[in-house]
């Protein structure tokens, strides 16, 4: 049961956290209007927008820290989940152990699930991620390092910023002399 909603301005836009008594139920990637995300947070959570507790205050602290230097750890925040399947719960607990910066792909993480033949249910629970930035779904990348879909409002334009903001390295980001004309051999 969600207690409240709050909804916030970040350095990326506007974003959103919801809670209950046990912890954060759900959270909303920088969107650029208030209103829209509002909007969306009424429709999932009612009219039950609030003065956060001291958890959900720390929480929207670091969503914002996170948005500014894309260095903030957000790992040590309480999550309610008491409505996430079990295997989602340990998939969670492995991209909020991905910090700032690095990536997995859904291969990796599957393996550590126990089982490589994992990688799709990766995926689908990663796109059933209630609490984005939080977990950090966005970290986690397909094969090579390509990065896969991505079911927020913005799609792989939102990962690609986030990851771009954590100055992450996937595929879809140049190298430092990827975008250079090849040099010319000098001639003797």
């Amino acid at each position: 049961m969600t207690d409240a909603f709050a909804v916030f301005e970040t350095a990326l836009g506007w974003c959103a956290i919801a809670w209950s008594e046990a912890g954060v139920v759900a959270g909303r990637l920088p969107q650029a209007s208030e209103a829209v995300v509002r909007a969306t947070m009424m429709k999932r959570f009612g009219e039950v927008e609030g003065d956060p507790p001291a958890f959900a205050a720390e929480a929207i602290a670091g969503v914002k820290a996170l948005m500014a230097d894309g260095t903030t750890d957000l790992s040590h925040i309480r999550l309610d989940q008491a409505a996430i399947p079990p295997l989602h719960v340990r998939l969670y607990e492995i991209a909020r152990a991905i910090p700032a910066g690095q990536t997995l792909t859904y291969g990796e993480v599957a393996e550590r699930l126990g089982d490589k033949n994992l990688a799709r249910e990766v995926g689908r629970g990663l796109g059933l991620n209630p609490f984005p930035p939080i977990v950090p779904c966005h970290r986690i990348l397909a094969a090579s390092g390509k990065t896969g879909g991505f079911s927020a409002p913005g799609g792989v334009d939102t990962k690609l910023r986030l990851l771009n903001l954590e100055k992450a390295r996937t595929t879809a980001t140049p190298s430092l002399f990827e975008d250079l004309p090849l040099a010319v051999a000098p001639r003797r």
